[in-house]
């Protein structure tokens, strides 16, 4: 450290910039994805600029010592790259010219992307509101989410052995899971938070992590031992997915023609990237939905499926279903898959986010993807979204590389699994693993879902082909581990201005109420994040009110990017492609840079 001449004084340290961060991590992101992604998408990089609105804006606001922020900046840059890429295929631009597009990255506005389920409201109500459920149709089919109870069934306790954390799970269904630990599965006089922690955890400690998790495999349940950053790396599971990229983008089969991006009808004017491109989401909760809703961003068409007899999340529609249409199959129902199949025809993407092969034993597999892209004369892009990561090989019905890759999960287990939790606890001065604050790595993985996909349909343009495209919670974290932990001292302001609340929070704390102290503590610490002016607002008819969300924080020279419609509910709408609305204020919004 250099010394003041006069004074014989050093200087203060330069305070942590979260905008210089970013520059490191998108390099690191570029090297990491160098073989999986069109060299085109790398000629936009010269024209990135990571802006921030002020010296608040450029800090680091979460208080986690993870570098989520700068992580999730890499990756929108990546995002904005191939919007970029795609418009120039579009407008004719030379890809071997000079020609390079501005791009900025908003801090502010990606900052509450990561945490956009908790600020996205109906009629200014959010997800912590008892008053919003009134407003969302019921799709806690199990009542796996509004009973206390059984809504903790899916969390981190320590087992048999002091010291030993093991994540449960019980997804949409938590009878199975609280069963399997002794308890039944439903306790209706058990209604205070930490009587059920307390019941819960004294269930789990009766037994190890080992036997824990012969138990969740043999029942078929999400779990996962919770480890450190060293430990999942001597896993066998670490071992592959340490090697691997955060995505990857191959060959599906090379069949058929190549199938090229209409030009853009008015050049001279912003037009959405992915303008007439047609998606179709199978997919439930966040990470999957998370790529539908930033495709739909660029301007897709996306096609949301689900079931009336699965369950999901109710207050997560209102966030990831923005933008997009959705509808209710059952594809097990003869009529219903003749349906599907019917728009399967036109869809250009489809996107999976369940675990590896679920998607096939329907029968929506790589034979039925080839057949189908002969039948209509052009391929498909596939992209795979699920928790561990590891699947290998290019089909759909691919074998596991990793020894976790088949297991289902979730994104607390992928944070429990990669380090990310043990992390997180070290960093609040607890000697236990916590989950990080708000489902970051849900979003981050969303993300490189939408960079993938729009990877296959630049390589389908070019090549021809169909395209297979793979993600997963696991391979964000590692990816989001290996940009290292926050400089100690920057660890240390957080730790000072954040609430002493939020680092009273315990390993069995909720990621309800992890999630709601961290919001507590970030409106008090960074208001400016609340503020309207990074909120995009339209009138959603699905939701009966007045939908607010996190305006894109993507800016791309020539381009618009943002929704061109309201959120709605699942199963909203019809199952067809004609004739989707446009939301005047919404097109007017989207944001073009000149």
């Amino acid at each position: 450290m250099a010394i003041h001449p006069t004074t014989g004084v050093a200087p203060p340290p330069a305070p942590h910039s979260v905008k210089e961060g970013a520059f490191q991590s998108f390099m690191n992101l570029i090297q990491a994805c160098a073989y999986n992604l069109p060299h085109e998408f790398f000629q936009h990089a010269r024209g990135i600029d990571f802006t921030a609105a002020s010296t608040e804006s450029d800090m680091v606001h979460f208080p986690s010592p993870l570098r989520e922020q700068e992580t999730m900046l890499a990756i929108k840059a990546l995002e904005a790259c191939a919007a970029a890429a795609i418009a120039d295929l579009r407008c004719g631009v030379d890809p071997q010219g000079e020609y390079v597009r501005r791009i900025s990255i908003d801090v502010d506005k990606t900052s509450c992307f990561l945490m956009s389920a908790y600020l996205t409201t109906i009629d200014g109500m959010g997800k912590q509101d008892p008053g919003v459920r009134a407003k969302i149709p019921d799709t806690d089919l199990h009542q796996a989410q509004s009973i206390l109870y059984r809504r903790l069934s899916a969390n981190l306790y320590e087992t048999k052995n002091p010291g030993e954390y093991y994540h449960i799970h019980g997804s949409l269904e938590a009878t199975k899971t609280l069963q399997m630990i002794g308890l039944p599965s439903h306790n209706p006089a058990m209604t205070d938070y930490r009587t059920c922690i307390n019941t819960i955890e004294n269930a789990v400690k009766k037994f190890t992590s080992q036997e824990l998790d012969i138990m969740n495999v043999m029942h078929g349940q999400a779990g996962i031992p919770a480890l450190t950053w060293d430990e999942f790396g001597r896993s066998s599971h670490g071992k592959v997915l340490k090697d691997m990229a955060p995505l990857s983008v191959g060959q599906l089969d090379n069949g058929t023609r190549k199938s090229q991006f209409k030009p853009f009808e008015n050049s001279a004017e912003p037009q959405h990237a992915l303008l007439g491109i047609k998606v179709v989401e199978l997919c439930r909760v966040i990470a999957g939905p998370t790529i539908g809703r930033s495709l739909a961003a660029h301007g897709a068409d996306v096609m949301k499926i689900t079931s009336s007899d699965l369950p999901d999340v109710p207050f997560f529609q209102v966030d990831v279903n923005t933008g997009k249409h959705t509808i209710s199959l059952n594809l097990r129902d003869e009529s219903n898959r003749t349906t599907f199949e019917r728009l399967i025809e036109d869809a250009d993407v489809i996107i999976d986010g369940y675990r590896p092969g679920a998607l096939a034993r329907l029968g929506i597999d790589e034979a039925f993807l080839i057949k189908m892209a002969e039948k209509r004369g052009f391929g498909f892009v596939y992209v795979a979204e699920d928790c561990f990561g590891g699947t290998i090989g290019t089909g759909t019905t691919s074998m596991p590389g990793a020894e976790w890759a088949f297991r289902p999960g979730w994104q607390q287990i992928a944070d429990c699994v990669t380090g990310v939790a043990w992390a997180q606890g070290q960093f609040m001065g607890v000697k236990a693993p916590v989950v990080p604050p708000f489902p970051m790595s849900d979003y981050g993985t969303g993300a490189l879902g939408c960079v993938a996909a729009m990877a296959g349909l630049y390589r389908r343009a070019t090549e021809g082909g169909s395209w297979i495209c793979r993600t997963s919670l696991c391979q964000y974290d590692v990816f989001l581990m290996k940009q290292g932990l926050l400089p100690e001292m920057e660890q240390r302001r957080l730790r000072k201005v954040h609430d002493d609340a939020f680092f009273k929070l315990r390993h069995h704390d909720s990621v309800d109420e992890v999630g709601r102290r961290a919001l507590a503590s970030l409106r008090r610490v960074v208001p400016h994040l609340f503020e309207g002016a990074l909120m995009q607002k339209a009138s959603s008819a699905g939701f009966g009110g007045t939908v607010a969300w996190p305006k894109e924080a993507v800016k791309v020279e020539g381009l618009r990017v943002g929704h061109l419609r309201a959120t709605r509910p699942n199963g909203y709408d019809e199952a067809s492609w004609a004739d989707w609305e446009v939301d005047a204020g919404l097109e007017k919004a989207s944001q073009a840079q000149p």
